[in-house]
């Protein structure tokens, strides 16, 4: 059966086809009368059918499905028992490794649901999350966190798509044997290739390595690379080089690029024109970036965030992550894409009107990603979120509560 919902809002940057969807333009929104099929959103055009359904849709906001591209679940709600929690990348990395010997299965399964529940509030409909990769002295082990989450992963299918991405040092690539063994792990949860890169010796043969795999083993790839702002810092220009040298059609994505900072002018243009060509992703993570980069004696005096303007300029497609939460790396947050936009308004300057940032934690994560793009004229029904909300600035800055659209077999919201 049919349904009318009257006085509803769609942000227009969230539709594929705003012209053809009706309504009327207010700023960046379309209001209007949302008719809706059981299989299909059809449009605020036409007349609606006798038989249909009418409910009030208040004016309230109508999202499709987030996509949070940058996650790791692993580690989430650990900051109760971390005593020591500040300073820079490598005391986060120290301090969170030497809480690992807590990382029972019981544990893993409880904060990880926590931030899973957060995530199915927020209307996340697909999350990338990251796993740390070794066990105890052997950092190319498959760690006890990569079952777990696997097996969560299916425990929360009905209501999220959870994807897994490894996270051992890029140098582990160049070993053959152990990139194998990795890969196969990947493989059996059908989760996504990745590792980071913070100077390693080996990272040209590694990603070379990688890039490999992934075109015979069809995944996908995420690096987390250069999280810091050293002048000596070139695993951007090295994975760049990789992709272009390796033909890979992607996806790929790379989180924080944080040297990007260092670059201006010929040589800032000249890589983020190769990380388009090599059709490179750029995943801003501003949380735990301004957290942990530019740490000195008192207060910072410069961003430690990607320049994802500069690389959108040039045609590479930028997203936001929302990274970690209440841990080690970043002390406050939680698993809520909006959430992160809203933080990332004062540290990227993003400026109104905001429906033209949505599409950083929609449908351009979801390029970035490789899934299917959440518009809301694409959507299927039952990935329909109203939020409590009438304006994209009350959006952005309350995170207000977000529901199914359809809560129940024909229930309207």
């Amino acid at each position: 059966m049919p349904t009318l919902i009257r006085n509803i809002s769609v942000p227009r940057s969230l539709l594929a086809d705003p012209d053809r969807f009706g309504g009327q333009i207010e700023g960046d929104l379309q209001r209007g009368d949302l008719l809706i099929s059981e299989d299909r959103v059809i449009g605020m055009t036409g007349t609606p059918p006798a038989e249909a359904r009418v409910a009030d849709g208040k004016g309230r906001i109508l999202l499709p499905g987030l996509v949070e591209p940058h996650l790791h679940l692993d580690k989430a709600f650990t900051l109760p028992r971390l005593p020591d929690v500040g300073g820079d990348l490598l005391a986060a990395i120290r301090a969170q490794e030497a809480d690992k010997k807590n990382w029972t299965d019981d544990d893993l399964r409880a904060r990880a649901g926590r931030a899973l529940a957060e995530l199915v509030s927020a209307g996340v409909v697909h999350a990338r999350t990251h796993v740390d990769w070794g066990n105890g002295a052997d950092p190319t082990a498959t760690p006890r966190a990569w079952g777990v989450l696997a097996e969560l992963a299916q425990d929360w299918a009905d209501r999220i798509r959870l994807e897994l991405s490894c996270l051992p040092d890029i140098d582990a690539f160049a070993e053959p044997a152990t990139a194998a063994r990795i890969a196969a792990d990947v493989g059996r949860v059908g989760g996504t290739l990745g590792a980071w890169c913070l100077n390693h010796p080996r990272r040209a043969s590694g990603f070379a390595a990688a890039f490999d795999l992934a075109a015979s083993r069809g995944f996908a790839l995420d690096f987390h690379v250069d999280e810091g702002q050293g002048a000596e810092l070139d695993g951007l220009e090295t994975l760049a080089a990789a992709a272009l040298r390796s033909g890979f059609e992607g996806p790929v994505l790379c989180g924080h690029a944080v040297s990007l900072t260092n670059l201006a002018g010929d040589r800032l243009a000249r890589l983020t024109e190769d990380l388009a060509r090599a059709r490179i992703s750029l995943c801003a993570l501003p949380t735990t970036n301004l957290y942990l980069q530019s740490r000195g004696a008192g207060t910072p005096d410069r961003r430690g965030i990607t320049r994802l303007a500069e690389a959108a300029a040039r045609g590479v497609t930028p997203c936001l992550g929302t990274d970690n939460v209440q841990d080690a790396f970043y002390p406050l947050g939680r698993h809520d894409p909006l959430l992160t936009l809203a933080t990332a308004v004062p540290a990227l300057h993003l400026d109104p009107p905001f429906g033209a940032h949505l599409p950083l934690i929609t449908h351009l994560a979801a390029r970035a990603t490789g899934v299917e793009a959440g518009f809301v004229d694409r959507a299927r029904p039952a990935h329909l979120f109203l939020a409590e909300a009438v304006s994209l600035p009350e959006l952005v800055s309350a995170q207000p509560a977000r529901r199914p659209l359809f809560q129940g077999p024909g229930a309207v919201a």
